[in-house]
């Protein structure tokens, strides 16, 4: 099971840079870049809030999690 960070999707479809977001949010590139490339262990909730208000999404618009079906037994 995992979380996975749709923050790459979201800036995309926004056609908005890292940099950009990273001004906007008050947040630096490189720990921006950390959450995007799903190397993160946590989020705070103000952080969290700070990039949907900038993105203008839903936290499960970010935020996704995704099942490990090898974890089932057959």
């Amino acid at each position: 099971m995992s979380i996975n960070v749709r923050l790459d999707v979201l800036l995309a479809e926004r056609k908005m840079r890292l940099n950009e977001l990273a001004d906007a949010v008050g947040i630096t590139v490189p720990n921006l870049s950390i959450l995007k490339t799903g190397k993160a262990k946590a989020i705070k909730f103000s952080t969290l809030e700070a990039i949907c208000q900038a993105l203008d999404c839903q936290p499960g618009d970010l935020l996704r999690f995704e099942n490990d079906d090898s974890s089932k037994e057959s």
